[in-house]
């Protein structure tokens, strides 16, 4: 295991007196790599410049001068963020959500939440319904 050992004392990060910004591990570990590359920029993007409630109001032109991408591209990122519930968008606001509960992938392509997998097993078991025989 390696010991961790602050490298520059002077240049520690501290939260911020004014702005709100962070990334969630989880994050990184359970959606980015399902993303495009497009979509992790804007992500990380978005959470940094976003306020407390999460809420950005960056134009889309701003936003992809900003990101060195095109404005196509960077709506194609931003869809893609809405479509895996990262973000919410309603003209002129974006809002990076917090992280959707930890799922499991349904046959459909969707995410479905574990106690509602559990509930579904349980469900269709010859057990919860006794005039089942088995």
């Amino acid at each position: 295991m390696i010991r961790k050992q602050v490298l520059m004392a002077d240049r520690v990060r501290r939260p911020p007196r004014s702005g709100w910004s962070w990334i969630d591990r989880r994050f990184v570990r359970e959606f980015a790599p399902r993303l495009s590359g497009d979509a992790i920029l804007l992500y990380f993007f978005l959470a940094a410049v976003s306020d407390r409630d999460g809420l950005s109001f960056y134009s889309e032109s701003t936003i992809a001068v900003r990101l060195r991408m095109s404005e196509a591209a960077m709506v194609r990122a931003r869809d893609e963020l809405v479509a895996t519930d990262l973000v919410a968008y309603r003209a002129p606001l974006v809002q990076v959500l917090s992280l959707p509960h930890a799922g499991v992938e349904s046959r459909r392509g969707g995410l479905v939440q574990f106690g509602e997998l559990l509930r579904t097993l349980a469900a269709s078991s010859p057990q919860a319904d006794p005039r089942r025989s088995s």
